[in-house]
């Protein structure tokens, strides 16, 4: 077992062994026993299994507060390790409420019934966990290597926030976006859904052979983790720019896409009324962008004080929000 106290990005392998463990028992028991059917998820239901998840969050980041505050737990960068998961997993949380749009678009565009579309979230958890993996473990290679890439998340958070504040949001048309055009000309796939299934064998109308045909469903899927791919050029920066401690960095993000997942069937049919939390979040990434240059400069900011912000500023624009479009209801079922 000594393998298991190797080192690897900076923390033993027995930590992010249990840290996936976790992962994978949260989908297990969610697949197979909250969700074993197909079926539509009502708005109700969506909030108490997201409650679920952010407690349990919230729970996994006391445990590194407390490991951290007992000596079991330190950073490679310094950072105090609870203060920078709970500031990334609030950051990551809510710049993940602004993807619910795109989710819905593309699940429209493929014609997902509700009744499917919470399946094939849970199995994107899958490729996501992979591919921020190989993301963030990139990400943390290089920062380590060339310590001034951090003036470039910096300068690139700055940049997105004031672009998130000046420049209109436009209407998306999944139909022209050229992964969606290159998987329908590359790959064979079936017109109608069949069922909860992704890949179906059926005789190629050419050829007459028998063939692995992809439906639809599995289309959804791969746009949706290309797309979180997308995503996550803004918030991987945002939570390097906390702490570079990679284990922080990857745990702070399963842990708000698991739940975002959850969240989506509420968020989906009330995403209208966060217009203003756009205009917090941008200021979130500026905020977090020059906290870069400030640190270089003038000396580090105490990670209370960040987390402070972060929170003061989100629940400002989540609360504006609702205010906002009080007028607007939403029936929960």
């Amino acid at each position: 077992m000594e393998f298991l106290e190797a080192a690897w990005l900076g923390k033993p392998l027995w930590m992010w062994a249990g840290f996936l463990t976790i992962v994978l028992a949260l989908l297990v028991f969610d697949l197979g026993v909250l969700n074993r059917r197909d079926r539509e998820m009502g708005i109700a239901e969506s909030l108490r299994l997201s409650a679920f998840y952010i407690g349990f969050a919230m729970l996994f980041g006391a445990g590194i507060w407390w490991a951290h505050d007992a000596g079991l737990l330190t950073t490679s960068d310094g950072t105090h390790a609870g203060v920078a998961f709970f500031t990334g997993f609030f950051i990551e949380k809510a710049l993940s409420i602004d993807n619910v749009f795109v989710i819905s678009l593309i699940f429209g565009y493929f014609a997902i019934p509700r009744a499917y579309q919470y399946r094939a979230l849970v199995w994107g958890i899958v490729g996501v966990i992979v591919l921020r993996g190989v993301m963030i473990a990139a990400g943390a290679a290089l920062v380590q290597e060339y310590a001034w890439l951090l003036y470039v998340f910096g300068a690139f958070l700055i940049g997105t926030g004031i672009k998130m504040l000046v420049v209109p949001e436009g209407e998306q048309d999944i139909s022209r976006n050229p992964l969606v055009r290159f998987l329908r000309r590359h790959m064979r796939v079936t017109d109608e859904l069949h069922g909860q299934k992704f890949i179906i064998r059926q005789p190629d109308p050419v050829t007459g052979k028998i063939a692995a045909f992809a439906t639809p469903l599995l289309l959804a899927l791969v746009v949706i983790n290309i797309a979180d791919l997308v995503f996550a050029v803004d918030s991987v920066p945002a939570i390097f720019a906390i702490t570079t401690d990679t284990f922080i960095v990857y745990t702070a993000n399963i842990m708000a896409i698991l739940g975002l997942r959850a969240l989506y069937f509420a968020l989906a049919a009330m995403v209208h009324r966060f217009h203003y939390l756009k205009y917090a979040l941008a200021l979130v990434l500026v905020f977090i962008g020059g906290k870069i240059f400030w640190n270089q400069i003038m000396g580090k900011v105490d990670p209370a004080i960040s987390l402070g912000v972060t929170l003061a500023l989100i629940a400002g624009g989540v609360l504006w929000s609702l205010w906002k479009t009080r007028k607007d209801t939403v029936a929960v079922g």
